[in-house]
């Protein structure tokens, strides 16, 4: 993405446009996949992966202006560079937002997550969050486990989640994580 310091719900494509495979983001550690969201509650896909990945905890969030208790705030912290210590697995199953994702040279990438797209983004990745020009999401957030909501923000590379991404991921250039198919 680009750099440039406008809105943060735009698109903030490079000029020329570049996008980036899919096969990418997996070298990043990072898992998707295109689910039903028009019948998230008895989508056996869906009920698969968290079997298969272990997610036990589950809740539904609504981010808009409208139904978010200090939305503003909300927002701006969301779309504050942080980790976290486990894995964040969201699950759009209404509306539209950006996750954005550092790459192996510290660079960002946009990552478009709209209805049906279901993202895990590695525990230690640095990584922010925005909607778009939409101004909704209604995403789905799993756990394994008891939720963990603490965000560490840039810089903790202390932390051994983000040692253990760097050596795993940015050092030895792949993704070692298991896949639900």
């Amino acid at each position: 993405m680009d750099d440039s310091e406008e809105d943060q719900r735009l698109p903030h494509h490079r000029e020329p446009k570049e996008y980036i495979p899919l096969d990418k983001l997996s070298e990043l550690g990072i898992l998707s996949w295109r689910l039903n969201a028009d019948d998230w509650e008895n989508d056996e896909n869906l009920k698969k992966i968290r079997e298969a990945r272990g997610y036990s905890y589950m809740d539904i969030c609504d981010v808009c202006p409208e139904k978010l208790p200090n939305y503003e705030a909300k927002l701006k912290d969301f779309f504050e560079e942080h980790l976290h210590t486990d894995e964040e697995i969201r699950y759009c199953v209404e509306g539209s937002g950006y996750f954005d994702v550092r790459d192996q040279n510290d660079q960002w990438i946009r990552i478009a997550v709209k209805k049906g797209g279901m993202i895990v983004l590695p525990a230690g990745m640095y990584h922010r969050f925005t909607l778009d020009t939409n101004n909704y999401i209604k995403a789905m957030r799993l756990f394994v486990g008891e939720p963990v909501w603490t965000p560490y923000n840039r810089p903790h590379d202390h932390l051994p989640a983000r040692k253990e991404y760097v050596e795993r991921i940015i050092n030895q250039g792949g993704n070692h994580a298991v896949e639900a198919r």
